[in-house]
């Protein structure tokens, strides 16, 4: 079952999708963060809610729009607002879906948030997947996501539209805030044993071996996936990091 609404706070009316079996409550959530130029509809989500809701019962799968992604209002993206959505969907989740448990299964930026988001506030997750996160953001969107005109426009005062199949609107707030909180200056240690990462040998986004030291110096282990891109494209290499996932949650039956 698929059921799309939205959570209102004073600042925002977050887009949300949940994925259940039907029952209005549930003992146990895992939280879906998208990526860069993502949205709630995506089948990566789509996929890991299949093979999560056909093998384990009282449980339920939420995606959600980041600020200025997929139909969300906001005009320029800032990584406080990205802040907010996250903990506003996660305490929607405690208070009115009832869950006990809290997962997080994140990918690219999404992982990014997600760490910066425990670095600000405690981590109140069981435990975590991170899907090639992108711990070197700055670098990422400087060298693999902006254009050379994008970088002329935040030169000349204005915002540009960045990404791929779908455009976000960034400034050059946005690029500074990113370089100021570079993840390499926080310390994820007190997290490493709920933490792991997913990563594709291929990835032509986020620099490999910027993971592999994030994960060493972490303490945090990491899993990689061959041959496998960014995104993941080959289903049988996405089934297999879902797979990596769901024995790293252990959420029995």
């Amino acid at each position: 079952m698929e059921k799309q609404f939205h959570v209102n706070t004073k600042e925002a009316s977050i887009h949300c999708k949940l994925y259940s079996d039907g029952a209005r409550t549930m003992s146990r959530v895992i939280l879906y963060i998208h990526g860069f130029g993502g949205h709630l509809d995506n089948r990566a989500a789509a996929r890991f809610a299949e093979l999560v809701l056909s093998k384990y019962k009282d449980i339920g799968i939420l995606t959600f729009n980041l600020p200025c992604h997929g139909d969300d209002v906001r005009r320029v993206l800032s990584l406080e607002d990205c802040d907010r959505y996250i903990s506003a969907v996660t305490d929607y989740v405690s208070t009115e879906l009832g869950a006990k448990e809290l997962f997080v299964y994140a990918t690219s930026f999404g992982g990014y948030l997600f760490l910066r988001h425990i670095h600000l506030h405690g981590n109140r997750f069981l435990r975590s997947a991170l899907r090639c996160p992108a711990v070197n953001m700055h670098e990422a969107m400087l060298k693999n996501i902006m254009t050379e005109e994008n970088r002329q426009q935040l030169r000349k005062g204005r915002a540009a539209s960045v990404g791929f199949d779908r455009k976000v609107q960034i400034d050059q707030a946005f690029l500074t805030s990113l370089a100021e909180n570079d993840l390499i200056q926080f310390d994820f240690t007190p997290y490493s044993e709920s933490v792991i990462i997913i990563q594709g040998t291929k990835d032509e986004i986020v620099d490999i071996d910027a993971v592999f030291r994030f994960a060493d110096r972490n303490e945090m282990m990491l899993f990689t996936v061959e041959g496998a891109d960014h995104r993941f494209m080959d289903p049988r290499k996405m089934d297999e990091a879902i797979k990596t996932i769901l024995d790293f949650f252990e959420l029995g039956t």
